[in-house]
């Protein structure tokens, strides 16, 4: 009985930082913002890509990413840059160059098997902070406990996305439209912080050198 209290407050422990990490629930308005144009069946397919994404790297990561940074020079801060840029690309062209459904082409169609992999599994889910965690937690509890906690991590992920359109339901269309505009301005805002703490932690580090 006292190992399994043990374990327990170890997943407890363990799995709390890392949704934290991930940050499922403020990805949740981007998540629908990228998928406004995308069937209840193309969302569950992008989302399940995108946790099978995201499982693959997580997984290497937790098993080679010290060996990984220390062999390229890369650093959290590096990777947190990296994808900082990218979410600003994404929310710029967001705000300013994306359509009207009425105005796009009928024919066009949405890579929505692309869309699962990047953005939404890298780096919205899984970005450095996540995979900064993955690490502190392989230290503290060991690889089991974190392959168990990012197991779990995923299929809340999971969850929380495929139920989605329940927002869409309160919010309607147009609640949805004004909603997908101000979580682009928020996309930017996360994009900007992510370039701004990684560029002051890159310069911090290079004048400790």
């Amino acid at each position: 009985m006292g190992t399994m209290t043990h374990f327990i407050t170890q997943l407890t422990l363990a799995f709390v930082p890392l949704f934290f990490a991930m940050n499922v629930i403020g990805v949740v308005p981007i998540f629908l913002n990228l998928t406004e144009d995308l069937s209840p069946q193309e969302k569950s397919n992008l989302t399940r890509n995108a946790c099978f994404a995201v499982l693959g790297v997580s997984v290497l990561f937790v098993f080679a990413g010290a060996a990984i940074f220390a062999a390229m020079g890369i650093t959290a801060d590096d990777f947190r840059v990296g994808g900082g840029i990218i979410i600003l690309i994404i929310a710029i062209v967001d705000l300013v160059f994306k359509q009207e459904k009425s105005r796009r082409d009928p024919s066009a169609t949405v890579d929505a098997s692309g869309l699962g992999i990047v953005p939404v599994g890298i780096p919205l889910i899984v970005g450095p902070a996540a995979l900064t965690t993955m690490l502190m937690l392989v230290d503290k509890y060991g690889y089991f406990m974190t392959i168990v906690v990012l197991a779990l991590n995923l299929a809340a992920v999971y969850a929380i996305f495929t139920k989605s359109y329940l927002i869409v339901r309160v919010l309607r269309p147009g609640g949805i439209k004004v909603f997908s505009k101000v979580a682009s301005l928020f996309l930017a805002a996360i994009a900007v912080m992510m370039i701004r703490v990684g560029i002051v932690n890159i310069i911090s580090h290079s004048r400790l050198m």
